[in-house]
């Protein structure tokens, strides 16, 4: 059997294509008065599946062997105890809110990279594919799991900038290519679009940069729920940040595609997210 995409759960609440960057909001919303954390977290696991595992380790598997993927790709993540700081969790969302908002395609998780468990390992957070009007996009991201909006600007716009250079650039599509399911849908097309003999002009032709932050939201944190109020103000929060993210330094040669996530607390949401893995290690 295949594994299905799970079912959409995050609002998108801004969207707005012509913002420069271009812009989506993206809003967990209230149930009973509460955030929705744990629901969150139930459909985080969801993804893991899909996240960690290679294309090919999915396909056509039995129900017997799907509790053993589910446990393989929850051990894929991490298995430190200090887990506080550790972005995992990030690249997740970032895969989540691309496949929701973009129907994109997954390529190749940093996941792979890994030589043991509790590695960290550097290069783009996400290499997705999108197709678009019989074009094949690649969609490179950037993630930053923080607390304060501010720092999560600073630090991912110097790592932007750290990462477009030529070389690094190079370096790491040679990685990408290297780590490319064969069984992947697209293989031949990227394997051609990411070779050497590729003009990086071509490649910016057809590529985006999508760049997914995470914040403790002062909106979220000031409401029980989903009203018109809410909405309001979620959304002037959320351009308030795109306006800050737009008037830094930022590559000119390539598009931008900037997701927020606002959240209520990040050392909440990543212990219970924390303690959840760790059950899914011990199915």
């Amino acid at each position: 059997m295949n594994i299905d995409q799970p079912e959409p759960f995050l609002n998108i609440r801004v969207h707005d294509l012509g913002a420069v960057p271009s812009l989506s909001g993206l809003c967990v919303g209230f149930e009973r008065g509460e955030w929705r954390e744990s629901d969150f977290v139930d459909h985080v696991m969801e993804w893991l599946p899909e996240f960690a595992l290679k294309e090919s380790e999915f396909q056509d598997i039995g129900a017997g062997k799907l509790l053993q993927l589910i446990r393989k790709a929850a051990s894929t993540i991490y298995k430190s105890e200090k887990f506080k700081n550790r972005g995992e969790f990030g690249e997740v969302f970032l895969h989540i809110v691309l496949r929701q908002v973009f129907n994109s395609l997954p390529v190749v998780s940093k996941i792979y990279y890994k030589s043991s468990n509790n590695d960290t390992v550097k290069g783009f957070d996400s290499v997705h594919v999108i197709e678009n009007g019989g074009e094949l996009e690649l969609w490179i991201g950037e993630v930053k799991f923080y607390e304060q909006i501010d720092i999560a600007i600073r630090d991912v716009v110097k790592e932007i900038n750290e990462h477009t250079t030529t070389d690094y650039l190079r370096d790491e599509f040679t990685l990408i290519v290297n780590k490319i399911d064969t069984n992947h849908k697209h293989y031949t097309t990227l394997k051609k679009l990411l070779s050497r003999n590729t003009s990086l002009d071509e490649i910016f032709e057809r590529a985006c940069i999508p760049v997914l932050l995470t914040y403790e939201s002062e909106t979220i944190n000031s409401y029980t729920s989903c009203s018109k109020e809410y909405k309001t103000n979620f959304e002037k929060e959320v351009r308030a940040a795109h306006a800050k993210f737009s008037n830094k330094k930022l590559p000119l040669e390539i598009r931008i595609h900037l997701f927020l996530l606002p959240i209520k607390s990040k050392i909440s949401l990543v212990t219970k997210l924390d303690s959840k893995l760790k059950t899914w290690q011990k199915i």
